[in-house]
């Protein structure tokens, strides 16, 4: 597929970074060049100086036989103007666009053929908003991902000493909870991939996902270790895009305070929010979030723009008590440091951006992707079409299916059913397939699996 990316920032780099390396031929555009100039000291791909709006810059890239144009520059306005260009000039059949403002999202009917050719909007704010909200009604979790519009999601848990199913193998996962319905797609240990047998047996300090029906998510964790009681008080630091988005979706049922330093900022939320306490000063100021009663908080998200502050903040919460405490952090580099620390889990915007974008770029037919593990692993929701004779997995046993190593099939949603897939599970037309693949370069294979032969009319 011959894609163009518009902007090298975090989100376009790490979305090349992933892209390169499935056989896509690759252009990036930026007005960096040494942002360009890293870009191709490190992968194999084109790269493109100049204002990714402009016609003369689009035509230099390729525009006019590319699959797709993906507009991922820092300006709204850019992404959206590029996306008409692409359509008026170049008629490239797929135009995404990362815009921000919420003063724009909230017209959609801006966003047509007739009017802003813009095919697939993405949000980095309210999906960096959602992922933040799961981990909050899910205590003791390291991610939790949604598959079939939140009928089915994939968590991801650190066992602990302790725990029912540690040292256990997992097909006692059967007995120890009879009727409810889960499977382990995953295991890492010490960084290192393990997939899962019946004999394998679940180690403390294990990285473990599971696949289960939402409403059984708490059950299979409290088998792996200690619940960690519900959260009741969140301090977020920062009042921007993303601090505001998540108070707003949590005060109805929290009690929430934002700590912003800006007081315009501060004065505006407390105006918008209803429920949430506002605060202005400096969310690392020790004195402020003793008075805050720090020790007694149960959430502690520092999601400013700066994420070196968010992660002074959030070390500094920890050191006071906070039981639970998220920085949001940019800098790949810095996820893997901050979280072997006091950091319990690092945020990171591009991450949650990348599987977004993934979705519309994948072949078959691939509702859901999410980047997993700093994009070493995925997992997929992936629709079965066809029969036995043009599909390759209908009508076939799980067992039977040639899955690529390293590639397990956790669960199913066929209608409302969710269906934890076994060895003997039959895979029928129009199922959603859950799958988690430990090696991304392995992904092409898998969507060939779900590509319809000639066969099928």
């Amino acid at each position: 597929m011959k894609i163009i990316i518009l902007g090298a920032g975090q989100v376009g780099s790490s979305l090349a970074a992933n892209l390169v390396s499935e056989a896509n031929d690759i252009t990036v555009v930026d007005t960096d060049k040494a942002r360009l100039q890293a870009l191709q000291e490190r992968f194999d791909l084109r790269t493109v100086f100049g204002p990714a709006s402009y016609p003369e810059v689009l035509a230099h890239a390729g525009a006019e036989d590319a699959d797709m144009v993906i507009a991922v520059t820092n300006s709204d306005e850019t992404n959206m103007v590029a996306c008409q260009v692409a359509y008026t000039l170049f008629h490239t059949p797929t135009k995404i666009a990362r815009v921000r403002a919420q003063e724009y999202l909230d017209f959609p009917q801006l966003f047509s053929q007739e009017s802003i050719p813009v095919d697939v909007l993405i949000s980095p704010e309210q999906l960096v908003t959602d992922y933040i909200h799961r981990l909050i009604e899910h205590p003791g979790a390291l991610q939790v991902l949604d598959f079939a519009a939140g009928k089915v999601q994939l968590v991801a848990v650190k066992a602990y000493y302790g725990g029912p199913l540690v040292g256990q193998e997992l097909r006692r996962l059967r007995e120890h909870m009879p009727g409810l319905q889960t499977r382990v797609a995953a295991i890492f240990r010490r960084g290192a991939a393990i997939i899962p047998e019946g004999h394998t047996v679940i180690e403390a300090d294990d990285e473990v996902f599971f696949i289960a029906a939402k409403q059984d998510i708490r059950a299979v964790m409290s088998e792996l270790r200690r619940l960690d009681s519900p959260v009741k008080r969140i301090i977020i630091a920062g009042g921007g895009n993303i601090g505001k988005r998540l108070a707003k979706a949590l005060e109805p049922v929290y009690q929430v305070k934002i700590i912003d330093h800006n007081a315009a900022r501060t004065q505006a939320i407390a105006e918008e929010l209803s429920r949430t306490i506002v605060l202005q000063g400096n969310a690392a100021d020790e004195e402020l979030l003793l008075e805050e009663n720090i020790d007694n908080t149960d959430v502690f998200c520092a999601l400013t723009n700066d994420e070196e502050a968010n992660i002074l903040s959030a070390m500094l919460a920890k050191r006071l008590g906070a039981r639970k405490v998220m920085a949001l952090i940019n800098r790949a580099a810095y996820v893997d440091l901050v979280e072997s620390g006091d950091i319990d889990i690092a945020i990171s915007p591009a991450q949650a951006t990348i599987g977004s974008l993934l979705t519309h770029v994948r072949r078959g037919d691939v509702v859901v992707v999410h980047s997993l593990r700093r994009g070493a692993a995925e997992a997929i929701e992936a629709v079965a079409h066809g029969d036995m004779r043009s599909s390759k997995v209908v009508g076939r046993a799980v067992q039977d299916i040639r899955l690529p190593p390293g590639t397990t099939i956790g669960a199913l949603v066929r209608g409302n059913e969710v269906v934890v897939a076994h060895h003997d599970t039959v895979i029928q037309a129009e199922d959603h397939l859950i799958l988690f693949v430990v090696d991304k370069r392995r992904i092409p294979e898998v969507e060939r699996l779900f590509q319809v032969g000639v066969t099928f009319l």
